[in-house]
């Protein structure tokens, strides 16, 4: 999103401007603010983010009701199956972008057969708190809070990385 000055007969004229994609195209947007920038630009930004969003959520919206839908017609064993295959390949993923050098095969061995393979023991630990955790966190019906997000956290990293478990980052 961006703030466009156009100049006509020596007057200056602002506009708000925000291009995205739709369908493979881009599409874009803009208001007109008026001869100055108005104070409440960050509203006026928000508003249009909105706007363009609606469509999106609405989309999500309907693939929500029909996944539970299709979820509700599911043998509880099925369920159950998915939510461990989908823990693991989540375990996995998260785990490879912070460096783990566990493969998606390992994670299955560890999580499921209980097999250690020949790599960091903590790398091991990690991955089993991981998925631990994460079925965890599919069954939780509590709202999801910063306070319950850093719980989480600690429970993953306190036995391995104890000075950063169950804080954010700061560098």
């Amino acid at each position: 999103m961006r703030i466009i000055k156009r100049k006509q007969a020596n007057k200056e004229y602002y506009y708000i401007q925000h291009s995205y994609r739709k369908n493979h195209k881009v599409i874009t947007k803009q208001k007109y603010l008026g001869t100055e920038i108005p104070k409440e630009i960050e509203d006026i930004k928000k508003q249009i983010e909105r706007e363009i969003k609606k469509h999106l959520y609405q989309q999500l919206e309907n693939i929500k009701e029909k996944f539970h839908k299709e979820w509700e017609r599911t043998p509880e064993t099925i369920k159950e199956k998915q939510k461990q295959e989908i823990a693991i390949t989540f375990t996995y993923n998260t785990n490879a972008i912070e460096g783990s050098t566990i493969t998606l095969e390992e994670t299955r061995e560890i999580v499921k057969d209980q097999l250690s393979p020949n790599k960091p023991l903590r790398d091991v630990k990690e991955t089993e708190k991981h998925y631990k955790i994460f079925l965890q966190m599919l069954q939780n019906k509590e709202e999801i809070t910063n306070e319950l997000i850093l719980k989480w956290h600690k429970q993953i990293f306190e036995e391995t990385k104890e000075e950063i478990s169950g804080k954010y980052r700061e560098y």
